[in-house]
């Protein structure tokens, strides 16, 4: 079982399970706390409308539309990282970052489908992620469905 890619630029390691889980237990402290602070104007509005002792938290629970703002953050958070900085905090953290199988930046696009592939990488229970440990090239569910991989980036970089 190989431990290296080839992105285009030179062989790169690609990062392991566990090097994976600590980035994205990082990130979801992170998205966490995004979600939490997204949730203080909503209350605040609400409570400027209707009066603080009027707002329904379980109304807020089952509302469409405020489902749909909070579903927005991880999407925004993890799609914009990707594009714009090719990895997000956590994979900062633990020198990970995300490129297409050449080797290059990822489109607006594929960072949207690696989004989605991992929501399904996820929802099978894990299997997804745990694919790193079967594929040669240690590649993810989502990986292999949006032509990304991830690949470790030197102390220096």
């Amino acid at each position: 079982m190989s431990d290296q890619s080839d992105p285009g630029s030179g062989i790169n390691h690609a990062p392991g399970l566990f090097r994976r889980l600590g980035a994205m237990l990082y990130d979801t402290l992170l998205v966490a706390g995004l979600m939490l602070t997204a949730i203080a104007p909503v209350i605040i509005i609400l409570g400027i409308i209707f009066g603080l002792d009027r707002v329904d938290a379980a109304s807020l629970r089952t509302n469409p539309l405020f489902i749909a703002y909070l579903l927005c953050i991880p999407l925004l958070f993890f799609v914009c990282f990707w594009k714009l900085a090719g990895q997000t905090l956590g994979m900062r953290t633990w020198r990970i970052r995300i490129v297409d199988n050449h080797g290059a930046t990822i489109s607006w696009g594929r960072a949207v489908a690696r989004y989605f592939a991992a929501v399904i990488s996820w929802a099978g229970f894990g299997l997804g992620f745990l694919w790193i440990l079967v594929d040669p090239e240690k590649r993810a569910w989502h990986d292999l469905l949006s032509g990304t991989r991830l690949i470790l980036v030197a102390k220096d970089q």
